[in-house]
């Protein structure tokens, strides 16, 4: 038996399930069928009352029962708070783990977004302001994950001419996959942090410092393309075509372990959550562990930004470039903000912050356009919009669709030279990046479009950390 095996029978993650992995892993050592084994976890789980004086799996059982004990306890609010939905034909079960999320006691309201989809906890493109607490599942795994650009000033004529000098500035200056690293660590004053505010940054800045400044995996990238800046844009240089280059990824295995600690911790904390609540498990900000969490979380923010800006800075040092125009936002993320005269903690993830005039970046696929857009500041939205386009499919679903031969015209169409990636990253996985704009309009103003052209993701096979 799987972990994701023992979660359907309801047996929670973390010690719990681990120890129950162990025995299994020991008998069948001892040579108990995979068969017997599930049979008596099943009906541990079943009833686990009828299991507590089981010699070997009797802790399980009494856990089992605390568990439901608590959860009898649990008092659901009189009414969800309100939430708002933009966009149509959202995927159900996204859509479930929003009406969900507002069922929290410290939930005050939420949005979701036009590029929603099934996510941990909290949807992908969900939105949730609480009060006093933070949720590291609604906050997500991949802490403070970003897009960056950086408009330089070659001529855009270097895609076709110089693709080769291009090529090589990505292959030379990040790196891509899980555990992805640099023999000779990068430098960035973000090393100089406070490392020691959790005992997970303390035991994985080493992690850090190897890893900054490279890619991972997932749906993270880094391509070079053409900015189209139209006249009356509101941007700060004038209408014209531009040689960009776009990257999106996160805070690594870092964020990934300070997630994965937090979320257990705040899991632990609240036995009386039902299991559709499970991953929505909050700390309180009043406590110490929520202020540890705050300030990791805010920690793997800076070291995020720092990937990124080894990226475009060693990428424009290798080409002998100059910057015109730097530009991020981020999504995974909880913020302190002000809605209704209140302050609320608002967990973005896979949303982005769309406060009145703010500038931020809207991506689509591979082969799709991204958007520099403004924000308008709708209060309905918790001043949020879209953080990209959105999945339509799961990874697995997409790798038995496509081949790579039905995705090339499709790329050599769009003038896409692809370096590296999974099937499971193919323009088709995606929403229609325009019908999401469109859906948003009220959110955002598009201000210029960026068009991919030479695309390197992590290679196929690798685990996806988005």
């Amino acid at each position: 038996m799987r972990g994701k095996d023992l979660g359907q029978l309801g047996i929670p993650s973390g010690k719990t399930r681990q120890q129950v992995l162990k025995i299994i892993g020991q008998e069948m050592k001892n040579g108990a069928s995979a068969a017997e084994l599930r049979e008596k976890v099943t009906a541990v789980a079943t009833e686990p009352s009828k299991h507590v004086d089981d010699a070997l799996f009797g802790k399980l059982a009494r856990a089992l029962i605390d568990i439901a004990t608590a959860q009898a306890r649990f008092e659901k609010r009189e009414a969800p708070a309100p939430y708002r939905q933009w966009g149509t034909d959202l995927e159900e079960q996204a859509v479930e783990q929003m009406r969900h999320a507002c069922e929290l006691p410290v939930a005050v309201r939420g949005a979701l977004m036009p590029d929603a989809h099934l996510g941990y906890g909290l949807p992908i493109g969900g939105v949730l302001a609480t009060r006093n607490a933070v949720i590291p599942y609604a906050v997500g795994v991949d802490i403070a994950c970003r897009v960056k650009m950086t408009v330089l000033d070659l001529p855009v004529e270097t895609l076709e001419k110089g693709e080769d000098r291009l090529v090589g500035a990505i292959e030379h200056e990040t790196r891509f996959g899980i555990g992805a690293h640099f023999k000779s660590p990068r430098q960035h004053d973000v090393l100089d942090a406070n490392w020691s505010v959790s005992p997970v940054t303390i035991r994985e800045r080493d992690r850090g410092r190897k890893q900054l400044g490279t890619s991972g995996s997932g749906n993270h990238f880094v391509e070079f393309g053409v900015l189209t800046v139209d006249e009356g844009s509101g941007l700060s240089f004038p209408a014209g075509d531009y040689l960009a280059l776009l990257s999106h990824s996160g805070s690594r295995g870092t964020g990934a372990q300070v997630a994965d600690h937090y979320s257990k911790l705040a899991m632990s904390q609240h036995p009386e959550l039902p299991s559709e609540l499970r991953h929505l498990a909050w700390l309180d900000l009043d406590s110490d562990d929520g202020q540890e969490y705050w300030a990791a979380m805010e920690l793997m923010g800076q070291y995020a930004a720092a990937n990124h800006e080894c990226i475009h800075r060693h990428i424009a040092e290798h080409l002998g470039a100059e910057v015109l125009l730097d530009l991020e936002n981020h999504h995974n993320f909880a913020w302190k903000e002000v809605h209704d005269g209140e302050e609320l903690i608002v967990h973005r993830k896979g949303a982005t912050p769309a406060g009145e005039g703010v500038l931020g970046l809207i991506p689509g696929s591979m082969a799709d356009s991204t958007y520099i857009a403004r924000g308008k500041g709708n209060a309905d939205s918790l001043n949020s919009a879209a953080h990209g386009a959105g999945r339509v499919m799961s990874r697995t679903k997409a790798k038995k669709l496509f081949a790579w031969d039905q995705v090339a015209p499709y790329l050599a169409q769009r003038k896409v030279k692809l370096l590296s990636a999974g099937l499971d990253e193919v323009p088709m996985v995606y929403k229609n990046i325009d019908e999401v704009m469109a859906a948003q309009s009220d959110l955002v103003d598009p201000l210029a479009k960026f068009q991919p052209r030479l695309v390197k993701m992590a290679p196929a096979g690798e685990r996806p950390e988005d």
